[in-house]
């Protein structure tokens, strides 16, 4: 399964911060998508495994501080999120209810 090759090749090619590896590069390597990349590491950091990434790319962490990095840079990411969902919701308000509707056919207003 390319879970786990991705994992291995991780732990042997790319173990520690000094050896990351950007994502088009696992991309041809394993000839999957970006978004398959980022599902199977999604995945292995869910199992526990020591999958973390920088501005660099991917990597095996070799430290503790490896792990906590990528965890701060990660929380940094939801609140970045957060902020975007209280943005859009705030811009609602420029849908008003009031606006003129066109009357569905065979409805009151036909």
């Amino acid at each position: 399964m390319k879970k786990e090759q991705l994992a291995e090749h991780l732990h042997k090619y790319h173990h520690g911060a000094e050896n990351a590896v950007i994502s088009k590069t696992l991309e041809l390597v394993f000839r999957i998508s970006g978004k398959e990349l980022r599902d199977l590491v999604n995945a292995l950091r869910r199992d526990g495994i020591l999958i973390a990434s920088d501005q660099s790319g991917y990597f095996y962490a070799k430290t503790e501080a490896e792990v906590r990095l990528t965890i701060r840079h990660m929380r940094n990411r939801i609140s970045g999120i957060s902020a975007a969902i209280t943005g859009l919701r705030r811009s609602l308000a420029a849908f008003d209810d009031t606006q003129m509707r066109l009357p569905l056919e065979g409805g009151d207003d036909s």
